[in-house]
């Protein structure tokens, strides 16, 4: 009916057309009792925010047996009973917060209101789509991890405290019609322990325990327990990273006990290992001919003594060369070779590197014989995660924070956010 600009403010009228309604209560054709304004906020436009003035109809039944006096009109793609928000602004601030990565005090900025004007009308959207359980369907490859999503004392809920530092993540991983690996946040639960997954793995029910064919984990035993348990149709894979991550550890660990066999402190500028300490992380297929060259004479330096440094960092080659082989078949043969040899390593950190591959044998095999799943995807919506948590200057509640999560994870869905 009218745009104006107040104040920086653009202010919109709008009403709905005239015409007979009938009653709520008896049906009978009511009579027109005016109208009253309701002022709702709606999406920002030329970048000032936007107040909607909806010129809202009111009736009155003239029949006395009914109980119905009056009523207003209703328009639920405007804006619901009571709503402070238009429809699309609750729409538009939930897209803001997935797709932008902004913030719920920025998008309340850009609205022209306030914090908790915003999230109290965009809260009842996000809960019904988390408890849909169309989330949970035909999910065939699970991931799980574990963050921490505070820092601050454990003390319960009820004296002050955020409960638990950790949450266990569970990640949708299922590969698409092309073979691509879409990660989607499915939940987050309090603790990090074999409870904590077993559970919510109950709580899913039989179909959805049936329905997964691949579990991806890191090598923590209460998971992989929790997997046996609830998920005996499912093969567990051991996630690559964190395998080559064990690997690389080893070998900075052999370093640093060589240095203090050798040299009798920890390493510093100039002795011959620490110079080199990046480089033994690296993969060898990254090196230079310089950094060869400079690898090779901190070995010779005193080739008797860093002998086991050597000797471990080609373990840990041979490590990352089974995951890096092209054909899955011969990469699953140089894993074979690795739990064979490395236990009797006499380099007691590549020993007890065997020990624990050995342990996790099936599941470290897995990996070949599953189309190379792994648990990447899930550190991925982990990376999400610590971004929002940063954008947001942290949490003090968890139930915000889950929801907020499972939204920037790919975990909600609604025809509004494709």
């Amino acid at each position: 009916m009218d745009v104006s600009e107040h104040a920086g403010v653009v202010l919109a009228v709008v009403e709905s057309p005239a015409g007979a309604v009938g009653c709520r209560g008896c049906g009978v054709v009511a009579d027109s009792h005016g109208r009253r304004d309701v002022s709702l906020i709606d999406v920002p436009c030329f970048g000032r925010p936007v107040r909607l003035i909806w010129r809202k109809r009111t009736w009155r039944c003239a029949q006395e047996q009914c109980s119905t006096r009056s009523f207003t009109e209703q328009h639920e793609d405007l804006a619901g009973p009571r709503a402070l928000l238009t429809s699309r602004a609750c729409w538009w601030a939930i897209g803001q917060l997935r797709r932008e990565h902004a913030s719920v005090a920025g998008v309340a900025r850009q609205l022209g209101t306030t914090w908790r004007t915003v999230w109290r009308s965009i809260v009842p959207l996000l809960e019904a789509m988390a408890a849909d359980p169309a989330q949970f369907e035909n999910v065939t490859t699970l991931g799980v991890d574990e963050h921490i999503w505070h820092h601050v004392s454990t003390k319960p809920i009820g004296e002050g405290g955020r409960g638990p530092k950790e949450l266990t993540g569970m990640v949708d991983l299922t590969r698409d019609s092309k073979g691509r690996v879409r990660a989607r946040l499915l939940d987050l639960v309090p603790g990090r322990s074999q409870r904590a997954y077993a559970d919510w793995l109950t709580e899913r029910g039989e179909s959805f325990r049936a329905g997964v064919k691949i579990a991806a984990l890191d090598p923590f035993q209460g998971y992989k327990s929790a997997i046996d348990d609830q998920l005996e149709d499912a093969v567990a894979v051991l996630d690559a990273f964190h395998v080559v991550k064990l690997g690389t550890a080893a070998v900075d660990e052999c370093r640093r006990r060589i240095q203090q066999e050798t040299l009798g402190h920890r390493g510093r500028k100039g002795d011959p290992l620490y110079g080199i300490q990046n480089l033994l992380r690296a993969g060898v297929e990254k090196l230079t001919d310089k950094q060869k060259a400079r690898f090779d004479k901190a070995i010779t330096s005193n080739e008797e003594a860093h002998l086991p440094v050597y000797v471990a960092w080609s373990c840990a080659q041979q490590l990352r060369s089974a995951y890096r082989h092209p054909n899955p078949t011969e990469g699953h043969k140089i894993a074979e070779q690795i739990l064979d040899s490395f236990p009797t390593c006499p380099i007691p950190e590549i020993a007890r590197l065997g020990r624990t591959l050995k342990r996790w044998r099936e599941a470290f095999l897995a990996y070949f014989a599953t189309n190379r799943a792994n648990n990447g995807g899930t550190e991925a919506v982990n990376g999400l995660i610590e971004l929002h948590r940063r954008v947001a200057r942290g949490f003090r509640n968890r139930d915000n924070y889950r929801l907020r999560m499972l939204l920037i994870g790919g975990g909600l869905a609604h025809p509004h956010l494709k």
